[in-house]
């Protein structure tokens, strides 16, 4: 088993590394490709491309915008292959260009920081541990302004009954309330809406209000929703299609053929659906409700059916989309 495994990480080496002998043949001659390494520091700035015109100067400050090391306390060490071949002095050969030194791309130029008061030094740049963390105790946290404990005090205040707890599940059940109106159109059972269209949570006067003397009220705006919901998907939003006839479906102009009509109750609010098989697998279903677990029609594949509104259906003369007249068409435009 271990020499399979050895096998499949020289294969993954091997498609890896293919290119590596090619990698810099669009590279203009002109181009140096050099890894930055520092004395003080684990980080490693790979492939920084320098021209061979570029002088020493450029190169450490360079070098000094990567590390915080000034060009004054930096010793440079040029390497090729892990071996040094070549080192460079502070305030030394500034003026000289890079392609002197006939660096290798890839090649590495470590630089050594030789200032003994270095901010970089004994991993002040990279080690978090050496970060001072911003710490309370139990009673300076408990006399602070504005922290979620403060917050929850007050509103205790005002509600003895009041917990985080408690604050947090009816807020979880007010995001499904909104996210249910918006899927059905229709407003949960303790919940209301507000003039700007925003779902709220009935306070608990309003709801022993609704109670003792709005029901009637509340049932009035219910069936004010259902009905427009109803007008809106009822039979006549499909009467213009058949099935059988081939048809488009916004968005995506996707085209394929009507397999089922008619109402289906547990899906996204109720009433009339178009059920459809695709002709590119850029559907969500195979003809099944995934809440109820029935199939309405049979698509040949998990992503060649969908259920659509009527309103986004257009039935006519959408014949199946030929993927080769296409690529002719783009190949004679100009």
């Amino acid at each position: 088993m271990t020499s399979i495994k050895n096998e499949d990480l020289l294969a993954l080496k091997s498609y890896v590394t293919a290119a590596d002998a090619t990698q810099y043949n669009s590279l203009a001659s002109s181009t140096l490709i050099l890894d930055l390494t520092h004395s003080n520091l684990a980080q490693r700035h790979a492939e920084i491309r320098f021209d061979k015109r570029d002088t020493v100067d450029e190169l450490r400050r360079r070098i000094h915008q990567k590390s915080g090391t000034p060009p004054a306390f930096q010793h440079l060490q040029l390497k090729s292959g892990g071996s040094i071949y070549y080192e460079i002095l502070p305030n030394t050969e500034s003026e000289r260009m890079l392609g002197y030194y006939n660096l290798p791309l890839g090649a590495n130029v470590h630089c050594i920081d030789i200032d003994p008061h270095s901010a970089s030094a004994n991993g002040a740049y990279e080690d978090t541990s050496l970060v001072q963390k911003f710490r309370l105790t139990e009673e300076e946290y408990d006399k602070r302004k504005g922290t979620l404990r403060d917050w929850g005090r007050r509103k205790k205040e005002v509600d003895p009954e009041f917990s985080l707890k408690k604050h947090a599940r009816e807020h979880a059940r007010l995001v499904e309330a909104r996210r249910f109106y918006k899927e059905s159109g229709t407003v949960k059972d303790g919940f209301e809406m507000e003039s700007d269209g925003t779902i709220v949570r009935c306070s608990e006067n309003d709801g022993n209000q609704h109670q003792q003397h709005g029901s009637d009220s509340a049932k009035k705006d219910s069936e004010k929703n259902r009905s427009a919901e109803e007008i809106e998907f009822d039979s006549d939003s499909i009467g213009h299609l058949s099935i059988g006839a081939r048809c488009q479906v916004q968005p995506g102009a996707r085209r394929g053929e009507i397999a089922f009509l008619g109402p289906i109750d547990e899906l996204g609010g109720g009433g009339h659906w178009v059920g459809i098989i695709l002709d590119e697998p850029m559907g969500k279903t195979d003809g099944t409700v995934q809440s109820s677990g029935v199939r309405y029609f049979a698509a040949p594949g998990p992503n060649r059916g969908g259920f659509f509104r009527g309103k986004n259906v257009e039935a006519g003369d959408f014949p199946e989309v030929d993927i080769m007249d296409e690529l002719e068409d783009s190949e004679d435009e100009l």
